[in-house]
C-alpha cells in the first residue's frame, strides 16, 4: 500500500476498494456508538493555505473519533508563511506528527512535502486534485446505487480539480464519464491523456444537455474556485447554460442522483430547487467526507 494519498491515480483499484470497505465499517460503528480508536494516541498535523469548512471539521472530528488528535495550522501562522522551505517544514513535522493533511494551491508543493516527510501525507485539496472528495462521492453513490461502477457519470461545469479527479476515477473504476465544459475551460490535458491511455471511457462535450442525457449521476462545482474570484463576472458569462436545474435533471435517468462538493452558489451553477430536491444526495456526500477520510487515515497511519 502507498505511503501517501496525493492523487487517486497513484492507487490501485483493489486498495481503494479496501478503503471503501473500511469506511463503510467505520461509519456503521460510528452510527452504532461503538468505539473505533484505530489511531489512539496519534497526531495529525493539518496545514491550511486555503480556507475550509468540511475539510477541517471532517479531519479534526475524524481524528478524535479514531482516538487521536488533530492540530490545525494556518500557513500564515507558520514559518512556511515567512519563507521557510517546504522540505525543511516537512522534515520537522514528519518527526512530530504521525500524519499530515495539506489543503493548498499547488500540487507540486504537496508532492515536495511528501517527498521529504517521513509521515504519511494526505492531499486535502489542491488546484489540481481533490482525491478525498472523490472518495466520498463514490462512497455516496455506492450507498444509493449499490454498484457504483456500471453507471453513467456526468460532470457539468469547470474543468477544475474536481473534473480532473473524476477523470482519474473513471480510469481506475471503469465507469463512463461525460465531461461538459465551456470552450476554454477544459480539464487538464495531461490528466486526460493519462486516463485515455489507461482505457478510460471518456466523452467530452461543450453541450451540458448532451452530457446529461440518460446519466445516472450529475455532478458540478462552483464556476469560480478559490483564487479565481476576480474571474467571477467573466465566468458567469462563459458558463451560461451550464447550470444543473430541474430541466437538466429531467434529461438524466429518472432515478439519477445529483452531487455537489460544496460550498454551492445556489441558483448559479445549481438551483436551490435541485439541491433541496428528491434527486439530491449532496448532504449525504458531505457527511461521507468524515467516514472515508477516517478510512484513509487509518489505512495510512494505523500501526
Amino acid at each position: 500500500m502507498m505511503k501517501d494519498f496525493l492523487c487517486l491515480s497513484d492507487w490501485s483499484l483493489a486498495d481503494l476498494e479496501k478503503m471503501f470497505a473500511l469506511a463503510k465499517e467505520l461509519k456503521a460503528k460510528q452510527k452504532a456508538g461503538e468505539a473505533h480508536k484505530l489511531l489512539e494516541g496519534q497526531t495529525l498535523g493539518m496545514l491550511f493555505e486555503k480556507s475550509s469548512t468540511r475539510t477541517r471539521v471532517s479531519f479534526e472530528v475524524g481524528m478524535f473519533q479514531l482516538g487521536g488528535h488533530a492540530l490545525f495550522l494556518s500557513s500564515g501562522n507558520t514559518q512556511m508563511g515567512r519563507g521557510e522551505p517546504i522540505k525543511d517544514t516537512a522534515r520537522v513535522m514528519g518527526r512530530y506528527c504521525d500524519g499530515i493533511m495539506i489543503r493548498t494551491y499547488s500540487q507540486a508543493a504537496v508532492e515536495e512535502f511528501a517527498e521529504y516527510c517521513d509521515a504519511p501525507v494526505i492531499n486535502g485539496l489542491t488546484d489540481m486534485y481533490h482525491p478525498c472528495q472523490i472518495m466520498a462521492d463514490l462512497m455516496t453513490v455506492q450507498e444509493h446505487k449499490e454498484d457504483y461502477r456500471n453507471l453513467k457519470y456526468c460532470w457539468i461545469g469547470d474543468g477544475n480539480n474536481m473534473a480532473n479527479s473524476w477523470i482519474n476515477a473513471a480510469a481506475i473504476f471503469g465507469f463512463e464519464l461525460r465531461v461538459a465544459t465551456p470552450k476554454g475551460y477544459e480539464a487538464d490535458a495531461a490528466v486526460i491523456a493519462r486516463a485515455e491511455k489507461a482505457g478510460a471511457k471518456l466523452i467530452f462535450t461543450n453541450d451540458p444537455k448532451e452530457a446529461a442525457a440518460g446519466a445516472d449521476v450529475l455532478n458540478t462545482d462552483v464556476w469560480a474556485s478559490m483564487g479565481q474570484e476576480e474571474e467571477q463576472a467573466e465566468r458567469e458569462k462563459a458558463f451560461v447554460g451550464f447550470q444543473i436545474n430541474s430541466e437538466l435533471v429531467k434529461m438524466a435517468a429518472a432515478d439519477c442522483v445529483v452531487m455537489h462538493c460544496l460550498p454551492a452558489h445556489r441558483d448559479e451553477e445549481i438551483t436551490d430547487e435541485v439541491i433541496e430536491g428528491p434527486n439530491s444526495i449532496i448532504f449525504d456526500e458531505a457527511e461521507n467526507r468524515l467516514h472515508v477520510q477516517k478510512a484513509i487515515m487509518a489505512s495510512l497511519m494505523a500501526k
